[in-house]
């Protein structure tokens, strides 16, 4: 692979991260928000693999 695709790939795998994490984090305010216990638990858990 050539080092112009490889920078893509480590761009492109970046803000695929960074748009989980910010799509989890709204999810967690809004179960948060909505007190949803269980929810809360299982996001929380999911956003402790992206880290």
């Amino acid at each position: 692979m050539n080092k112009i695709t490889r920078q893509a790939i480590n761009e492109a795998n970046r803000n695929h991260l960074a748009t989980l994490k910010e799509s989890l984090e709204r999810r967690i305010s809004v179960a948060r928000a909505n007190g949803n216990e269980q929810l809360l638990r299982q996001l929380e858990a999911e956003a402790s693999y992206l880290r």
